[in-house]
């Protein structure tokens, strides 16, 4: 018995008190249920649909991919053994043997071509949110059941970075299913350490365990994911011990639950929270002047998004709002990190030279705007937006903060509702968030996903593609880091801060190990002896 070998590397805490557990005589932990209250909104059973970290983390249990990435962001065995270059364009892969999917048929290189070719060719937009993770492979083939090669469109060091975010389907002999098919009816089968058991679209995913897991068998029996979006709600059914584990807990909490007996975790997030600005309409949404007319969109223009960045007290926002768990930001994953730049650092505000460039940009007084952000989705999400208009008031700069539940967010910022917001954003490594956050939108080369602005450089987008050509390695961090610098400068966002995560758990739970990627799962979690 023991964690996921998903996350065995991620999990070395919990794996040493399962191993004390099962030695020296101690008592076995006897089969239960988990419990967790959960932020994530499981939006679609599909694997294939959506990048969005909810669907990621509740689907791994379910699902696996060739590659993994551990807690320092190295990449690990998962169904593939090992992996190698052959040749600029060409990658071997050779896959593990003696894996079964949840319906008994055996795992093999055909389930990884269909896998590949489902997102490729068949989901279409607003589906295939994994296509930018294929846009690199011109074909895959399978010389022998276990034994995958993908063809590269030119020169892909990363490939087996990006193939660390594809879960594999099992082929079927009914053609591609559909994100309906997935959703309604037919139920998702992986070689995962847990089936899926039964799933309310916004309330709970109900799984139970694999006993034939190629990774061991699992430590629960049964798990059952709670969807409560109201940080204070999963803190309330933490403390009531109506669950085991709450995820993504309030910072203001901490102290009371470490004094009611509750454990809490905590990790430095490979993320960025930012806000960002609507750079391609004429006139942006819920802008004006200080007589509520609406103007010209002043973000157009770098001074104003400069101006607005350097009044921002980051200071405040970690330390009072994250309470301390967190780190200022000035680029998108915490500095030290690989692909960092260690010159990009956060001050403090700079009002007078703040005012004197709006002045400079023909804003002297100011204007109005509204700043929407969502609730309960992130660590001091509705908050920073108060301090922030706290701050941009200061240089003239009035805000009506708007905050709002996540799913309705998401839904407004995708059709353009807001003229400029606060969110968040993760990757694998540093040049896929820079991919994904502010490199030119290109179906082509599948960027911009999250660059829901429109920002658009072409000197950047040039220096970028060239650092991705680079082996991993020291020069392909530096080309990343100076390609930050550049693009910081232009401020296509801005940088707020880099919060921890932090996890409360309870008796039931003997340790929880967390990962930076934010993930929420069973395999993390290690049962206390009965």
């Amino acid at each position: 018995m023991g964690t996921s070998t998903r996350f065995r590397s991620a999990a070395l805490g919990a794996a040493a008190v399962l191993i004390t557990l099962f030695t020296g005589g101690a008592a076995p932990v006897v089969a239960q249920e988990l419990r967790i209250a959960t932020s994530y909104k499981l939006m679609t059973l599909d694997p294939h649909y959506s990048t969005l970290n909810e669907n990621s983390s509740l689907l791994s249990q379910i699902y696996e991919r060739l590659v993994y990435q551990d807690e320092k962001f190295n990449l690990k065995p998962d169904l593939a053994t090992s992996w190698q270059r052959l040749s600029d364009t060409r990658w071997e892969f050779k896959l593990r043997e003696n894996v079964r999917f949840h319906d008994g048929s055996p795992f093999t290189s055909e389930d990884v071509i269909y896998s590949i070719n489902r997102i490729q060719a068949f989901l279409k937009p607003p589906g295939g949110g994994f296509q930018p993770y294929t846009k690199a492979i011109k074909s895959v083939s399978a010389p022998d059941p276990r034994t995958v090669i993908f063809d590269t469109n030119g020169s892909q060091p990363t490939l087996p970075l990006s193939l660390s975010s594809i879960f594999i389907m099992p082929k079927s002999a009914s053609g591609f299913k559909t994100t309906d098919d997935l959703n309604g009816g037919v139920p998702p089968i992986g070689t995962g350490p847990y089936k899926f058991k039964s799933w309310r679209s916004g309330e709970v995913l109900e799984l139970t365990r694999n006993e034939d897991y190629w990774g061991g068998r699992p430590s629960w029996s049964d798990v059952t994911f709670r969807i409560i979006e109201s940080p204070a709600a999963r803190v309330a059914a933490l403390s009531t011990n109506d669950v085991d584990i709450a995820d993504f807990i309030p910072a203001r909490d901490v102290p009371s639950l470490k004094q009611h007996g509750f454990k809490v975790a905590n990790i430095s997030a490979a993320r960025v929270n930012f806000v960002q600005f609507d750079l391609a309409s004429d006139k942006a949404p819920g802008v004006t002047n200080k007589a509520g007319e609406p103007i010209p969109n002043p973000f157009r223009d770098p001074r104003v998004r400069r101006a607005l960045s350097m009044v921002v007290d980051r200071g405040v926002l970690v330390d009072k709002i994250l309470s301390g768990f967190g780190t200022a930001a000035a680029q998108v994953f915490p500095q030290g990190l690989p692909g960092t730049s260690p010159y990009l650092t956060a001050g403090p505000p700079r009002y007078p030279e703040a005012k004197a460039l709006l002045a400079e940009a023909g804003y002297p007084k100011g204007f109005n705007v509204v700043l929407a952000g969502p609730t309960g989705r992130y660590p001091g999400d509705a908050e920073s937006l108060q301090a922030i208009a706290q701050n941009w008031a200061r240089i003239g700069v009035g805000v009506q903060p708007v905050a709002v539940p996540f799913s309705v967010f998401n839904t407004k910022r995708a059709v353009g509702e807001y003229g400029i917001w606060y969110g968040g954003g993760s990757g694998e490594s540093v040049d896929i968030l820079l991919d994904a956050l502010v490199a030119s939108p290109n179906s082509q080369r599948g960027t911009g996903a999250l660059n829901y602005g429109k920002y658009m450089n072409h000197a950047f987008d040039e220096m970028l593609i060239k650092a991705e050509t680079l082996e991993v390695g020291p020069d392909r961090d530096k080309a990343l880091a100076d390609a930050t610098e550049f693009v910081m400068r232009d401020q296509p966002i801005i940088p707020l801060y880099h919060f921890d995560h932090l996890f409360g758990y309870g008796a039931r739970v003997a340790s929880y190990t967390m990962h930076p990627r934010g993930w929420t799962t069973a395999m993390q979690a290690a049962p206390t002896a009965r």
